[in-house]
């Protein structure tokens, strides 16, 4: 197959990660893969000083130089300038991937040469800072679904109409992403995901850390993100903060922890927390994504209503009380959730649902391709 994907932009987001390992392993299978993505913007100065003058630091754009693309081996284009992507920029193939609400928009709008149209879908994207109502048109496009999750599956069926989804959840690198058996930390240790957006619930996260706190005075808190700590979301306790650091790093974070907490206030799927799991680590999260499926409270992490500070902080509390043997059996636990996972397995499905888009697009049922009938 003749492959493109279109990202809204290369950077070291969990979707671009996910979007990045599918290449590869397309590519492994012999397919011609490309990815397509526009320049990034630049951060206008009145913005850095702004935030620079708040005391949350000066806004760098190595993150935005930085990509999960960058590891080599992949067909990757970046455009001259920042989006839309044209047809123009994309060659001729067999399928054509959208991978965000904006770049459905825009593949829409390809002629049927550039492939069947296809769109990879990580989360419900109905935010705040998007417009709603053309987020919303994007789910009901003509295209093959692929979803990362079954809430989104459903979601698709129920909200939107189609019932033609292909669920390929998410994996974990075991070489990656591993740790063997341990004790408690010296210190009780939580670790998270540092994250300015609010979709991320840090502000939550952190508050419920503050009530964790009285309860273990000598918290210990490890985080890793794509920019440094902001006065706004400072981390209590004992903190250390990993801005951007080398992959193969955060395995040691995961590791080095005995909890792992993610309050989002939505996810797709959270891929860390699967990480966490591998690296066997118990995960105390919101009732969003791949954790609501994933965690049975008490066994291998603990699940909490969105917004709830009490309730994740009862939940860290819970895991930091056990004893050695106790919090052994539990991290065992964890470690069992994510061991069958495999991303050769997900990519097998994720071709296979490729080569369904093909056919549906032959029939008329989507956009894109030649029909034949």
């Amino acid at each position: 197959m003749r492959v493109s994907f279109i990202l809204p932009v290369a950077n070291m987001s969990g979707g671009a990660k996910v979007a990045a390992i599918y290449a590869r392993e397309l590519t492994k299978r012999g397919h011609q893969v490309r990815i397509i993505s526009p320049a990034p913007n630049s951060v206008p100065m009145k913005r850095r000083i702004k935030q620079w003058l708040s005391g949350d630091g000066w806004i760098s754009d190595r993150a935005k130089r930085t990509s999960h693309l960058q590891d080599g081996g992949l067909d990757w284009r970046v455009l001259e300038r920042t989006g839309p992507i044209s047809s123009e920029d994309v060659p001729d193939g067999d399928v054509v991937i959208a991978t965000w609400w904006e770049t459905a928009e825009w593949v829409a709008s390809f002629p049927a040469q550039k492939g069947a149209k296809v769109y990879f879908i990580q989360g419900h994207e109905i935010f705040p800072h998007v417009p709603a109502d053309r987020c919303r048109a994007t789910y009901r496009l003509p295209f093959h679904k692929i979803v990362v999750a079954k809430w989104l599956r459903e979601l698709m069926g129920k909200e939107y109409g189609d019932s033609q989804v292909d669920l390929v959840p998410n994996s974990v690198d075991k070489e990656q992403f591993f740790a063997h058996p341990r004790s408690k930390q010296p210190y009780p240790t939580v670790g998270l995901l540092y994250s300015a957006s609010e979709v991320k619930g840090v502000d939550v996260a952190i508050a419920a850390l503050e009530r964790v706190r009285r309860s273990y005075p000598t918290l210990r808190v490890l985080s890793f993100g794509h920019a440094p700590l902001t006065r706004r979301l400072s981390l209590p306790g004992s903190a250390q903060h990993f801005t951007l650091p080398p992959q193969e790093f955060i395995r040691q974070i995961y590791s080095g922890c005995d909890v792992w907490l993610t309050a989002s206030r939505s996810e797709g799927f959270n891929l860390t927390a699967m990480e966490a799991m591998a690296c066997r680590t118990p995960v105390v999260s919101t009732r969003t994504g791949w954790p609501e499926e994933a965690i049975r409270s008490g066994w291998n992490g603990w699940l909490s209503d969105i917004d709830d500070v009490n309730g994740l902080a009862f939940g860290v509390n819970r895991i930091f009380d056990l004893s050695d043997e106790e919090w052994r059996a539990v991290s065992e636990n964890a470690f069992s959730t994510v061991a069958n996972s495999s991303w050769s397995v997900s990519a097998d499905a994720f071709e296979e649902a490729l080569e369904r888009a093909i056919w549906r697009a032959a029939k008329g049922e989507i956009g894109g391709g030649t029909p034949n009938c």
